[in-house]
């Protein structure tokens, strides 16, 4: 079984629709015990950083996330509360990733919505993603590169598309409404073994 983390961000039901697609089961929950006895965990999430933070805390699901030893994937807000630090409203996240999220600088570009390549490495999750392929972004807020880094997209600046430690895997993009592609990612990251 799949677990959607229910934690008062939007987006939660399009992941969900992806996973139909895929042919997989999947519950939203905040529980604590089906979040911890789920095969593979799904931290989804639009929204703003310090409620959703905030929520989490409340429900302890900020310790539960950080404990977990299953397969996780963190998707936009998810990917960056999953880093230390957030400007957004000055949120302390969950630190899992050794990055702070920043706002991108004052443009008439921002958020950046849309489709765009990325630069990926050598990360099982990417098998078979070739340059050429575009993933759809929605932000305003982006995780610096770090070590953690394992795809990057430059829009206004290089940022990070997608990090990876351990168990942990997050992407700034949306693999639920990235067509076809998107959807290679999630089946890799559905069939990854313990």
């Amino acid at each position: 079984m799949i677990a959607i983390i229910k934690y008062n961000a939007g987006n939660i039901t399009s992941v969900q629709n992806a996973l139909n697609r895929l042919g997989y089961e999947s519950i939203i929950t905040d529980d604590e015990n089906e979040i911890r006895k789920a095969d593979k965990v799904i931290f989804p999430g639009v929204g703003e950083a310090s409620t959703a933070m905030q929520y989490l805390q409340e429900r302890k699901l900020d310790m539960l996330i950080k404990s977990l030893t299953q397969p996780v994937l963190g998707i936009c807000l998810g990917q960056q509360l999953m880093c230390t630090f957030s400007e957004e409203n000055n949120t302390t996240c969950l630190g899992i990733f050794d990055a702070e999220v920043k706002l991108f600088p004052p443009t008439a570009l921002v958020p950046h919505i849309g489709w765009n390549n990325i630069e990926t490495s050598n990360s099982n999750i990417f098998e078979g993603i070739t340059p050429e392929d575009n993933f759809y972004f929605v932000h305003s807020y982006y995780a610096e590169i770090c070590k953690n880094t394992i795809a990057t997209c430059n829009y206004i600046l290089p940022f990070s598309a997608a990090m990876q430690k351990d168990n942990f895997y997050a992407t700034q993009f949306h693999p639920e409404k990235s067509a076809d592609v998107g959807e290679r990612v999630l089946r890799i990251f559905l069939e990854l073994s313990h």
